[in-house]
């Protein structure tokens, strides 16, 4: 038996509390409060509580599906993204950049967020920018 534990942040928000993943034969099987954190000083969330669970979910999607006649069919990534420019540009050719909105996340860095806000604006032509720092 092969146990290890995995420091890591906490994905639901933007507040940055740490724990330990528990794997165990390669298995992600639970987690573990970083006790010595400055944020959470080893207490969770019932988010952060059962950030594990999606991991290994029969139902988590690992690959992108694309719609083809009605039908969701895997995809690989070059295809996936090639569907989205051209939707995007669609979108942005038809109705404005103003039909467009995109959303970042306060788990990014600052440098990431820069980056999404000059897409939106150069590339979308959109000034909808959001984030999900509500805290």
């Amino acid at each position: 038996m092969n146990e290890d534990f995995v420091l890591t942040t906490c994905p639901f928000c933007g507040t940055g509390c740490n724990f330990y993943l528990q794997v165990l034969d390669d298995q992600l099987v639970g987690l573990i409060p970083s006790k010595g954190h400055p944020v959470n000083q080893g207490e969770l969330c019932v988010l952060g509580r059962n950030a594990h669970q999606f991991v290994q979910h029969p139902d988590r999607l690992t690959r992108p599906l694309i719609r083809k006649n009605g039908e969701l069919l895997e995809a690989d990534w070059s295809e996936a993204y090639q569907m989205i420019a051209k939707g995007f540009q669609k979108i942005r050719d038809e109705d404005g950049g103003q039909a467009l909105g995109v959303l970042s996340s306060a788990k990014c860095t600052n440098e990431d967020n820069y980056l999404i806000m000059k897409f939106a604006r150069s590339v979308l032509q959109t000034n909808n920018i959001d984030h999900c720092a509500r805290l």
